[in-house]
Order: C-alpha cells, then sequence, then structure tokens
C-alpha cells in the first residue's frame, strides 16, 4: 500500500496535541462522573452517542497516513501491521457504511434549510408531562408544565430529526407536521437542523480510523456548542448552570434562536461537505 509515511516525532506530536483539545471538554465529563453528578447540557455528547472519552481521546491519522514505530496501533481495528496504516481491505469491509453516510449527507447538504422550528423539539419532549417526569428532571421547567405546553399548542411544529422526532411524548407527535422514520431519513434531514448539524460528530467517528481525527475533533467542537444553544432554548431553567434562556416563545427569542441557527448552518456546511469528500475518496 503506498501511503504518506510520518515520522514517530509527528505524530506522536499530533496525537498529543489531538488529547490536549478534546481534553478541556472530556477532562470535566470525566470528573462529574467520577463524582457522580449529572450536566444536563455537557454530558450530552458523552451519554447520548456512542463513542467513548477514550475514543476520541485516541488520535487516527486516516487511511493513506502509515506511522513510523506506530507498533501500538498495529493491533487496533482497522489497521495493519506492515506498514502501519488503516488497511485498505478494512475500507473495502466498510463500503456499506460509507456508501449510506454519503448518500444522507448529500441528501441534507441539497435539501432547503429551514431557519423556522425554534427548537421546539425539546418543548415536544416534555409536552403533557409533569416536570419529575422530565428527561433532566432535576432541572424545572421554565414555564411550568401548564406554560410549556400552552408554548406547544400555539405554534407550529415541524421537526425533521427522527432522533429528535422519536423522543416526542405520545400527544405530541400527532402535533408535528412531519413523519421522519427511521429508514427515510436523506428525505427529510435538512442542514440547518441543529440535531443533523451536531449528528456530523457521529458520522465522522462512525469513519474513525478512516477520517483524520482532527475532522472528528472539529464535528465534535461543532456539536459542543450547538448543544449549548439546544438547551438554552429548552423550556428548562438552566440560569444556576450559566445558560441564560433563549425565549423562544417571544418574537425577539424566535430571532436570537434562528440567527444562531444560521451561524451554526454556516460552520456545519464546509464540515457536511469535508465528510461527503473523504467518503468519495475512501469509495473510490
Amino acid at each position: 500500500m503506498d501511503a504518506e509515511v510520518l515520522d514517530e516525532v509527528t505524530w506522536r506530536a499530533r496525537a498529543e496535541a489531538h488529547a490536549a483539545r478534546v481534553d478541556a471538554f472530556v477532562a470535566p465529563h470525566l470528573a462529574r462522573r467520577g463524582s457522580a453528578v449529572k450536566h444536563p447540557v455537557h454530558d450530552f455528547l458523552f451519554t447520548y452517542y456512542s463513542q467513548r472519552p477514550a475514543q476520541l481521546r485516541r488520535w487516527h491519522p486516516g487511511f493513506g497516513v502509515a506511522l513510523e514505530s506506530g507498533e501500538e496501533y498495529a493491533g487496533l481495528k482497522g489497521y495493519q501491521s506492515s506498514p502501519v496504516a488503516v488497511s485498505p481491505e478494512y475500507v473495502e469491509s466498510q463500503r456499506a457504511l460509507l456508501e449510506s453516510l454519503h448518500t444522507l449527507l448529500t441528501a441534507t447538504a441539497g435539501q432547503p434549510a429551514n431557519f423556522g422550528c425554534f427548537g421546539l423539539h425539546e418543548w415536544a419532549m416534555v409536552y403533557r408531562l409533569e416536570e419529575d417526569e422530565t428527561r433532566h428532571a432535576d432541572w424545572p421547567l421554565r414555564l411550568g408544565p401548564a406554560g410549556t405546553d400552552a408554548v406547544v399548542e400555539s405554534h407550529r411544529i415541524g421537526c425533521s430529526h427522527f432522533d429528535a422526532y422519536r423522543f416526542f411524548t405520545p400527544p405530541a407527535r400527532s402535533l408535528n407536521v412531519l413523519s421522519p422514520g427511521r429508514e427515510d431519513r436523506a428525505a427529510y434531514e435538512q442542514p440547518a437542523c441543529l440535531h443533523g448539524n451536531m449528528d456530523l460528530y457521529k458520522h465522522a467517528f462512525r469513519l474513525t480510523p478512516m477520517v483524520s481525527s482532527d475532522l472528528v475533533a472539529d464535528c465534535f467542537e461543532l456539536a459542543r456548542d450547538i448543544r449549548e444553544l439546544d438547551m438554552r432554548a429548552a423550556p428548562y431553567d438552566l440560569v444556576d448552570l450559566g445558560f441564560e434562556p433563549v425565549r423562544i416563545e417571544t418574537p425577539e427569542g424566535k430571532q436570537e434562536y434562528a440567527a444562531a441557527q444560521r451561524g451554526f448552518a454556516e460552520r456545519a456546511g464546509p464540515l457536511r461537505a469535508r465528510l461527503i469528500t473523504e467518503c468519495e475518496g475512501l469509495l473510490s
């Protein structure tokens, strides 16, 4: 296999820099986990998504790059031992994943962006629940149960993301004007969706070790920032954690949310394009 070869000093420096980059977020999570403390905003990327902190910290160069004196990688999934690099056989074994992700990513990029959802998916997840029944029961609803239900009932709910829609309460599902399913994501996902753009992190780590960890970390940082908006616009009162609410029930809050959503869509577009390019290169 023809591959660029990184000398040991170079790749170890890159690996250390990657670990330090993500540790700014990983280390506080591990400390909270050790103390059995939950955080409704920052734990999400580690509890909802399947990649473990240790997996996120491990740096990979991506396909086509070999590591001098990298024997510690030789036993890892997807790697060959001579040269130490991701093997062509492993890439070929992932063809179905690469094809499905390429289909989803290109379809999403081609859809018109919807900046009118205002984060109401989080409200629909607690619709007609008492506060002790919600996903984050340690934190009160900012408007209380009745006020929260009123917001849901007075708005058009148009969630296009299945993995958000599937957590709607039963009475909220019938209020959604769309019916996204597990198998038809490519028909519904669109490039302004907060959860769709957070999922770029999931798509990137599913391509590990075939893609560079730099891309995974870029997608992780985007998802981290989006999650803050996601929960600031949610019905929970998180002021004690330092998160001022985006009051999407008001005209001003809607404008604030849509402006932030546009900013995230602009950040997500190039990352989605990089993932598409990676899939195409790995499939070729």
